[in-house]
């Protein structure tokens, strides 16, 4: 059986359990407004820290600006043992709408302004939420590249990208790592993921859960019964295995299934049965 690696080096440099936590959900209905219960909200940000995840995202966008402030009234003094990943590029107009933003000055304030409301002199993983089709992504990338030189960014990342946007990302600044959408029913970007590990940058995959078509609902179901775990956990699980440089941010507001999905990496699929799903759920992929 392939042994399934517990950390990974984020820009060879961040080592982080990769197992991590996504507070996007920590946030009011439409991700829009502050938590509604925010001492839960706290509570469930320490204990997943408190459970050994070193990795939290997040995003300026979350809110906006409350799940930042959150964040740092939460875990400030664990900073020094976490990594904090935000991201910037889209602007808020109400409940569920994102319009995209890439004008350089509005991604130079977007840092600054990250930077403060996070309570850090540096922004250890800082990415491109989505690019401006109407902006050139060099053009974007010009005051990240400035913030890096600046100190106040350590590593850069992109969201739902392909292979021609990293590498023409790369031309401006290095890229440690690719948020993109990516589950075992959503698998359009599978190139990126092989691409990204033999590049060693880090694939997130976001909404990491997906149950997926009825055929593969059932696989989960009877894998999860085999393995004495929840479908949820066996879709994690095949998350960890599908690739060492993939790194996890299962998102939610209840503390009972935090420690459900952090349970996830103790769940050893064996390489059949990680074929198995791979097989059924390749071809069911999204192309949205």
């Amino acid at each position: 059986m392939m042994t399934t690696p517990a950390t990974y080096k984020i820009g060879g440099q961040l080592e982080i359990n990769r197992m991590g936590f996504g507070s996007m959900q920590l946030t009011g209905p439409g991700v829009w407004g502050d938590a509604p219960d925010r001492e839960l909200a706290k509570r469930v940000l320490l204990s997943a820290v408190e459970s050994g995840v070193n990795f939290i995202d997040t995003a300026d966008s979350y809110g906006p600006h409350t799940n930042e402030k959150l964040i740092r009234e939460a875990l400030s003094l664990h900073y020094p043992d976490i990594v904090v990943a935000t991201k910037g590029g889209l602007e808020r107009t109400g409940p569920n709408q994102w319009p995209v933003n890439g004008r350089p000055e509005h991604i130079r304030q977007t840092i600054d302004d990250s930077l403060q409301r996070l309570g850090k002199d540096e922004i250890q993983l800082w990415q491109l939420h989505r690019i401006d089709p109407d902006i050139p992504i060099e053009e974007t990338l010009g005051p990240v590249a400035e913030a890096v030189k600046a100190g106040k960014i350590l590593h850069v990342g992109l969201s739902e990208v392909g292979i021609s946007d990293i590498e023409r990302a790369e031309k401006v600044v290095p890229i440690a790592s690719v948020q993109n959408l990516y589950n075992l029913s959503e698998r359009k970007w599978e190139s990126v993921v092989d691409y990204t590990a033999e590049r060693g940058l880090a694939f997130i995959p976001w909404y990491p859960l997906a149950s997926g078509p009825d055929k593969l609902q059932t696989k989960i179901g009877a894998l999860a019964q085999k393995y004495q775990a929840t479908p949820a956990q066996v879709a994690l699980a095949w998350l960890l295995k599908r690739s060492p440089n993939i790194l996890l941010i299962p998102g939610t507001k209840s503390l009972q299934h935090l420690q459900e999905n952090l349970a996830a990496v103790r769940i050893g699929l064996s390489d059949e049965d990680v074929e198995s799903l791979t097989t059924m759920s390749n071809g069911h992929s999204n192309p949205a």
